[in-house]
């Protein structure tokens, strides 16, 4: 279908290595799935998206490195390129930069920013911070309602929002 998701709990295969949670991502990207009679071909092409996404999320040093070890952030990353490897277009990501601290959460900001270059992404965050540094429109929901919607400057000078998220209405 083309989009990839990540959970607010990391879901990567914890007794499986970084490379081979991203490995088995990149089998089932559209490209790879048209190849299914060729296996060696296949492997190698799988091998080539893994490896590279692999680097595009900084964890080259962790490869071989099972997904159980990982610390927190390098989890949530992982997560990340399992969604980007899958081959997809548009992502879905649901609080990635929930129990991070706050430099934590502006790494994965940046990450995110420097991987889905060409992609829709739709993102659900609490950390207005980490939106603001990311979205180029922000739609604001208060109990299921739509209170805001615009570019951050526009959110950011909203009353409701303030109101609602920011923490006053100066």
């Amino acid at each position: 279908l083309g989009i990839g998701r990540s959970f607010q709990q990391t879901s990567a295969f914890a007794r499986l290595s970084v490379f081979d949670n991203l490995r088995c991502a990149a089998l089932h990207a559209p490209a790879e799935r048209r190849r299914w009679w060729n296996r060696l071909r296949e492997s190698a092409s799988v091998d080539r998206a893994a490896a590279r996404v692999l680097s595009d999320i900084g964890l080259d040093a962790r490869r071989d490195a099972m997904a159980a070890e990982l610390g927190y952030a390098e989890q949530r990353a992982l997560d990340l390129g399992i969604a980007l490897a899958s081959g997809a277009r548009t992502l879905l990501l649901d609080e990635p930069t929930a129990g991070m601290n706050r430099d934590q959460a502006a790494r994965m900001i940046e990450l995110i920013s420097a991987t889905t270059q060409g992609r829709t992404v739709l993102m659900i965050e609490h950390d207005m911070d980490a939106v603001f540094g990311f979205a180029e429109r922000i739609t604001v929901l208060v109990r299921g309602a739509v209170v805001a919607t615009g570019a951050p400057d526009a959110i950011r000078a909203d009353p409701a929002v303030r109101a609602a998220y920011l923490g006053d209405v100066a």
